[in-house]
């Protein structure tokens, strides 16, 4: 039987941002994987910043980092493959001890979760005793480890206020606990890490944008400069943005995140015009469907973490995950 009309059935999902010959060219790799994830009986979790052809082709779930570790402890499968950055992959873990969980390329990093070490935080506290340590879930499960509780861009002030304590430290994203820092009477104490995409916007990309697309609504993501959050009409995590257009329907937007964020939106809403002045993610786009199916084949990457890190960091994630 011809797998012609199985891939002209996918590509409805992907026809709004994607060429048919690009989407066909997948072909191989695209049937490989969804045998192979029957035949393991695995999952794919894919995040938003995932190219189409993963987001919505052969991924099983999707969203931001706090929707994935949310979803992650309510899998039924036996094999959990992270199409995402490493510190997702050792999150799905901790959540999901008894799974083998993979990861299609080893060197998918994060620039936030190499800005800070264990070894750091315990500096922290000899500086700041008794302040509560909030983690960004951008972060090494080491790190989660000596923290106090984790938190994401879609749930930080949450998390701030709910600890019901005067001052608190956020680490790692200094962009993120400023920005937080701007809503609530907490006084957060930031750590001095960046995201490498997020950082390279700044106000004047927002001045210019309003100039060559009058009437653009734009859309921040909490990792920015707070000077680019300022400037924008709306700042929220990967999640919420998505729900904003969803729900407000711009006739243009752009959002300040990464560039495949944009394309998965739009494939979801055609009648929103998207101005993509987007920055890749060089560790987002490791993951391919090449290695992705490897990855399946293969057994690789497997993930682990070791027992005595992975009790005191599933503590700081499911705290977490209680609000």
């Amino acid at each position: 039987m011809s797998s012609r009309p199985l891939m002209s059935s996918f590509y409805d999902r992907v026809s709004h941002i994607m060429p048919e010959a690009e989407w066909l060219s997948h072909e191989d790799d695209f049937l490989a994987i969804l045998e192979l994830k029957r035949a393991r009986n695995a999952v794919i979790l894919a995040h938003n910043y995932q190219t189409p052809e993963i987001f919505h082709g052969v991924a099983d779930i999707v969203g931001d980092s706090l929707a994935l570790a949310r979803k992650a402890i309510e899998i039924d499968a036996d094999v959990i493959v992270l199409a995402g950055v490493h510190f997702m992959a050792e999150t799905a873990k901790l959540l999901n001890p008894g799974k083998t969980v993979l990861i299609p390329d080893m060197e998918a990093g994060c620039s936030l979760a190499d800005s800070i070490t264990p070894e750091d935080i315990e500096l922290l506290r000899q500086t700041h005793p008794g302040v509560p340590i909030i983690t960004y879930v951008n972060t090494s499960a080491a790190v989660k480890a000596v923290s106090d509780i984790c938190c994401t861009s879609g749930n930080a002030k949450q998390v701030v206020e709910s600890l019901g304590v005067p001052k608190v430290l956020m680490i790692p994203d200094e962009y993120l606990a400023q920005n937080v820092a701007r809503e609530t009477d907490v006084k957060i104490i930031a750590w001095h890490g960046h995201c490498e995409v997020h950082e390279l916007f700044h106000a004047q990309d927002v001045r210019d944008l309003r100039e060559a697309y009058p009437g653009v609504v734009v859309l921040a993501h909490p990792e920015c400069p707070p000077e680019v959050v300022a400037e924008a009409d709306f700042a929220g995590s990967t999640a919420v943005m998505s729900d904003y257009v969803g729900n407000k329907k711009p006739a243009r937007v752009v959002l300040l995140t990464e560039c495949s964020m944009s394309d998965n939106i739009a494939q979801q809403h055609p009648e929103v015009e998207f101005v993509r002045p987007c920055n890749l993610c060089p560790h987002m786009k490791r993951i391919t469907l090449s290695n992705i199916r490897q990855a399946l084949e293969e057994n690789r990457y497997e993930v682990t973490v070791d027992p005595a890190i992975a009790v005191a960091a599933r503590r700081a994630v499911e705290r977490m995950l209680a609000l």
